[in-house]
C-alpha cells in the first residue's frame, strides 16, 4: 500500500465538510469509505478540526488536551513554584520527559507517606463493573485523596500549572510500587468504550485525556516505562517524569505503554491521570 499523505487538499476538503455542517464522525466514515487508513484519517481531523475534534465531552470539559508550553523550545519550564527540565519531546504521539519535576525530599515523603497503605493494584473488571486483581499488574498501590497532605496539594499545584489543566480535572495521585519481578504489561490509559463499566465511570469526569508517570525512586536495573508501538524506553530516574496525551479512546493513539520488569531493586512511581472535566 502506498504512502498516504495529508496534503493542503485533503485539510481544505475537510474544512468544507464540517462548514456544511458534518460531523467529525460522518467524515471520518467518508474517508474510511474512500480507502483512507483510519489513523491518517482520524490525524487529518485533528490537525484540521482540533485536538478535540472527535472527542465527545462532557458539559465543564476544558478545550484542547493538556500540554506543557512548549512553543519557545525552551529547555527549563516554569511550573509556579519549581524549574522542570525538558529532557525529551515527541510530536506524535505526544511523549514528554521531564526532569527535576519532583525534588529528592518529595519524592522521600511520598513513599514514606504511601508505605503502609499499599495493596495489591487492581484493574478494571474484564467483565463487568467495578476493579479486579490482574496477572498483567504486579505491583502494589495506593491513592491520595487530592490535596490530601500539605506535600501532595503542592506537587497537584505543580503539575496544573505546568500540563496547563484545571487541578480539579486530575485524578487523585496513585503511587505504586514494582518488586524485583514485578511489571505492568502494555496497556492504555483511557477506558474502553466498549466495556459495561465505562459509561459508568466516565460520569465522574469524562475520559482521561493524559498520564503522567514521576519516578519516586531510581531501580538499580530494569523497570523501564515502554512504550512498543513507537520502539520508546523511558528510564526510570529519582524526580523525572513521562506526559503522553490521548486525544481519543483508540490504539492509533499509539499510546499503548508499560512497565517493563523490574531486574535489581524496587522502583517507585506516582502516577496523575487527567480527565476531560471536573473529575469528582
Amino acid at each position: 500500500m502506498s504512502q498516504q499523505v495529508i496534503t493542503p487538499e485533503l485539510c481544505e476538503w475537510i474544512k468544507e465538510q464540517s462548514g456544511a455542517g458534518h460531523s467529525s464522525e460522518s467524515i471520518l466514515s467518508a474517508m474510511l469509505g474512500s480507502g483512507w487508513q483510519e489513523t491518517i484519517a482520524r490525524q487529518a481531523l485533528a490537525r484540521t478540526l482540533g485536538q478535540s475534534a472527535t472527542l465527545t465531552a462532557p458539559p465543564n470539559a476544558t478545550p484542547g488536551l493538556p500540554e506543557p508550553d512548549l512553543s519557545r523550545f525552551a529547555p527549563v519550564l516554569d511550573a509556579g513554584d519549581r524549574q522542570v527540565k525538558v529532557l525529551m519531546a515527541l510530536r506524535q504521539p505526544r511523549v514528554v520527559v521531564f526532569g527535576d519535576l519532583l525534588s529528592e525530599e518529595e519524592c522521600d515523603g511520598i513513599v514514606a507517606l504511601a508505605d503502609k497503605r499499599l495493596a495489591r493494584s487492581e484493574t478494571v473488571a474484564t467483565g463487568g463493573e467495578g476493579s479486579e486483581v490482574n496477572a498483567a499488574r504486579t505491583s502494589d498501590g495506593m491513592f491520595f485523596e487530592r490535596g490530601e497532605t500539605e506535600l501532595i496539594d503542592r506537587v497537584e499545584k505543580r503539575l496544573a500549572s505546568l500540563l496547563r489543566w484545571p487541578l480539579d480535572h486530575g485524578e487523585g495521585l496513585q503511587v505504586l510500587r514494582y518488586r524485583p519481578g514485578a511489571e505492568y504489561q502494555p496497556h492504555y490509559d483511557y477506558f474502553d468504550p466498549s466495556h459495561v463499566s465505562t459509561p459508568t465511570i466516565l460520569k465522574r469526569g469524562g475520559q482521561r485525556v493524559a498520564t503522567l508517570v514521576i519516578y519516586l525512586n531510581t531501580p538499580t536495573a530494569g523497570g523501564s516505562t515502554i512504550f512498543p508501538d513507537i520502539g520508546l524506553d523511558v528510564a526510570p530516574v529519582k524526580g523525572n517524569a513521562v506526559f503522553f496525551s490521548y486525544d481519543r479512546p483508540h490504539p492509533s493513539t499509539q499510546t499503548l505503554h508499560g512497565g517493563s520488569p523490574v531486574v535489581e531493586g524496587q522502583k517507585w512511581v506516582a502516577t496523575k491521570w487527567l480527565r476531560q472535566g471536573t473529575f469528582t
